[in-house]
């Protein structure tokens, strides 16, 4: 895939979540409907719902705007140039982040989809790290250039921020940029390693035939016409929280 396309797909998957959050925020305006109901609301069975639906729900406009911009650049960023193990990065930080906060975060219903925000730069940075190639070094240096002052979002400074989202997004971030360590996660890699193994047989067989090579098949086979074929325990009561929804700023 040219560097071209692979930048539009990135652009487009990434816009297209994006998109649904507006949509959502969009419906919520003209019904003049709360869904912050939806959010997480911990070790109660209703509030294990907002494990998927918590990143798409936002208290008003101005906490959308500050989740748009930063899903828009790492989310291209994360699929342009990880696209191999990309949606399995997405997928782990997205469920991983809200099982966490359902698991261990306070009374009251988390909204946002700041954890995965966290979570991605978490892993572009510490996969830069942990890989030490230049291109993915590049992508930490970048996402430490703008993204720093995240580090602060961890922290209990504010109730009316979900820091534990912030918190478990980035251990979720880091778990990925671990786990994925050793994988190929570029086209560019893998055309990198063909390329490399092309260059190792022609050394062992110079006359192109492949001929002596364990498992290679030559270039240069008769086939007999007769052989040719056709042919994926909260502590206090929900009802006594309805006004404690924690944006995730």
């Amino acid at each position: 895939m040219n560097e071209r396309k692979l930048f539009r797909e990135s652009v487009f998957i990434t816009l297209a979540f994006v998109g649904v959050l507006w949509c959502i925020k969009s419906w919520e305006y003209a019904t003049s409907v709360d869904l912050s109901f939806l959010g997480i609301y911990p070790r109660t069975l209703k509030g294990s719902l907002g494990i998927v639906t918590s990143p798409f729900i936002h208290g008003d406009i101005q906490h959308l705007l500050s989740n748009t911009f930063p899903l828009a650049i790492l989310g291209v960023g994360l699929f342009f140039f990880f696209r191999k193990i990309a949606f399995e990065v997405f997928v782990i930080v997205y469920l991983s982040t809200g099982f966490w906060v359902w698991t261990t975060g306070r009374p009251a219903f988390h909204i946002g989809a700041s954890g995965i925000i966290y979570g991605l730069v978490s892993f572009l940075f510490f996969f830069g790290l942990i890989k030490r190639d230049a291109r993915s070094l590049a992508v930490s240096m970048i996402v430490v250039f703008l993204y720093h002052g995240l580090f602060a979002g961890i922290f209990p400074f504010s109730d009316q921020i979900s820091w534990e989202s912030h918190l478990f997004g980035g251990l979720s971030g880091l778990f990925c940029a671990i786990h994925f360590r050793n994988k190929n996660v570029t086209e560019e890699a893998l055309t990198a390693n063909q390329a490399i193994q092309h260059d190792e047989n022609a050394e062992a067989d110079p006359t192109g035939d492949n001929v002596g090579i364990p498992g290679a098949v030559p270039d240069k086979v008769q086939i007999p016409p007769s052989l040719q074929i056709r042919f994926t325990n909260s502590t206090k009561n929900e009802e006594d929280a309805s006004d404690d929804i924690i944006s995730l700023h």
